[in-house]
């Protein structure tokens, strides 16, 4: 499944029959990207790292809305997304036009003109031997890029049995397009320290600015496959009205405003400021705080970050970059294919097998689908995204301890509590308790919270005495949050946590029945837009997960 259209023109990997080769010296047309042929071709040689869409903590600025096993605010994080595995598939739509467009009005003046794009070179599949490769056999191409037998747009197929562990091409550093490789990137380098931002995308963003408005750009190639820019499907391109119409109560309003929010400030403050500075290098209509919005869009779509070895987990992240030929696979949570990292190439190796005629696919990580809908502008049909969560905002439940308090004496001792689990950073007035379809991702978190405000108040007494948590050999206390130990619990967490569940279904501005019966209405269903439809999905799962909570805590 996809987020929008895109592309991916240099070399291999990429969508159809391109031309170009890579030219070491100055990179010209777009690059040689190896194909392998044949199977029995090993991933091996030295280590490698697996790759994911660069994500930053998920979202690119800090939002008030968590992701799904992360914690945000001052409190201690929750399980991490990449401890579980993904699964489960489905199918996805990208955005409708392939070309690359500039944006519309220039801020700072002069007007912003359409960038005139080549027609879309597609990549051309290579065969090639791999360095370090264990073994391979001579043969044809094991995959092709194309528009048939694709979820939606571009994508990957396979042209014969994959198995597991083949690899299905290569992507030369030397083709990715990062801060380090652009044009500019000695300007970039020189003025890095001005270019330091909350986001750390400053200098990328920059690069692709220059980048996709040269008519030179060694990557102009790999622009003229991007999606018209005017045409992005992320909910920061919809109007106020229309996010807070359909996505009320899936968190994806309150993240999209805090995106724009960052991103204007970044803009104002850091990327102007240092356009206007080198007027040589950016012309007038550089200046386009539109533009700049829908380059974020496409760093935040189709960048990945490489991971850090484990030995450098006390560094800065790597900064994010665009990888030709990897962005084309579509994404389902149920993938077959993901990109692993070597000092000199980028592979994109299966991890299931593939049958002929079979759609390639990555992962851009465990990702429920507001974050899909959020980052990429689309949604995994349900019940396709077993990475789905719902989250109920920390806030909520103090909210529903309350409305279970009857005198304001219990009211204060409510408030207390709350108090004391800031203290011990597992609340925050930012955070959300975040429950996926088979257990809870922040059970930490959750489970400290039921306990504070829900124990006797004598008990509490004793815990605020004591030096942190003992032992509890509760053996009750002690589950772990799951749909099989949750009607374990006890009464009174099961009440607090089934009030506090009903008090986020009242914050949708549509009930579970209405989002059923749409999804079930096939007439109706084929008038919805391409928003409706998603924002459907995002709605429909986060209510279904929340009323499967109720059941599991009604008795």
């Amino acid at each position: 499944m996809r987020r929008g259209p895109l592309a991916g023109c240099t070399g291999s990997g990429g969508r159809g029959t391109h031309e170009g080769l890579l030219a070491a010296s100055e990179m010209k047309l777009f690059a040689q990207i190896e194909v392998h042929s044949r199977r029995k071709t090993r991933t091996g040689g030295g280590g490698t790292g697996v790759a994911r869409r660069a994500r930053s903590g998920v979202r690119f600025w800090p939002s008030p809305v968590p992701v799904p096993g992360e914690v945000r605010g001052p409190f201690k994080k929750g399980p991490g997304l990449e401890g579980r595995k993904p699964g489960g598939s489905a199918a996805a739509s990208r955005s409708h036009n392939n070309g690359g467009g500039g944006g519309e009005a220039a801020e700072g003046g002069g007007s912003l003109r359409r960038r005139r794009q080549p027609r879309p070179c597609l990549p051309k599949l290579v065969p090639h031997g791999r360095p370090g490769a264990e073994s391979q056999e001579s043969g044809g191409l094991q995959v092709s890029v194309s528009r048939e037998g694709t979820v939606s747009g571009y994508g990957m197929v396979a042209l014969e049995d994959v198995q597991r562990g083949e690899l299905l091409f290569v992507v030369p550093r030397a083709v990715l397009l990062s801060q380090k490789t652009s044009t500019i990137r000695g300007l970039l380098e020189k003025e890095h320290g001005a270019l330091q931002s909350q986001s750390g995308w400053v200098p990328l963003l920059l690069a692709l600015l220059y980048e996709y408005l040269a008519e030179d750009s060694p990557w102009r190639c790999y622009f003229s496959l991007w999606p018209d820019l005017g045409n992005l499907q992320h909910p920061m391109f919809w109007s106020e009205g229309e996010r807070k119409q359909l996505l009320q109560g899936t968190g994806v309003p309150e993240a999209v405003g805090k995106d724009l929010a960052n991103i204007s400030h970044e803009y104002s403050t850091i990327v102007l400021p240092f356009l206007e500075a080198h007027p040589d290098i950016f012309p007038l209509h550089a200046r386009s705080l539109e533009l700049y919005r829908q380059l974020v869009a496409m760093v935040m779509a189709y960048s990945f970050q490489e991971p850090l070895e484990e030995e450098e987990d006390e560094k800065e992240p790597n900064p994010p970059m665009m990888v030709p030929a990897a962005d084309i696979l579509n994404h389902v949570a149920n993938h077959n294919a993901n990109l692993e990292y070597s000092p000199e190439y980028l592979r994109m190796v299966a991890t299931q097998p593939i049958p002929k005629g079979q759609e390639i696919f990555n992962t851009y990580g465990q990702m429920a689908n507001w974050q899909l809908v959020h980052m990429y502008g689309f949604a995994e049909p349900y019940p396709g995204n077993t990475d789905d969560t719902a989250d109920i905002q920390m806030t909520t439940v103090r909210a529903a301890a309350l409305q279970g308090a009857t005198t304001e004496a219990e009211r204060r001792l409510v408030c207390e509590r709350w108090d004391f689990l800031c203290q011990l950073e597992m609340v925050g007035e930012e955070g959300a308790f975040v429950i996926g379809r088979e257990e809870v991702l922040t059970e930490e978190e959750l489970s400290a919270t039921l306990k504070v405000l829900c124990m006797p108040a004598e008990e509490f007494r004793e815990l605020k005495e004591q030096d942190g948590w003992e032992e509890d050999d509760d053996e009750e206390d002690s589950l772990t949050l799951t749909n099989k130990t949750i009607p374990k619990l006890k009464a009174s967490w099961k009440t607090l946590l089934r009030n506090s569940a009903l008090l986020t279904l009242q914050a949708y501005a549509t009930d579970l029945k209405s989002d059923q019966e749409l999804l079930r209405n096939k007439e109706t269903r084929a008038k919805l837009s391409w928003r409706e439809e998603q924002a459907l999905q995002v709605r429909y799962g986060q209510k279904r997960i929340l009323h499967q909570l109720l059941e599991l805590t009604s008795s």
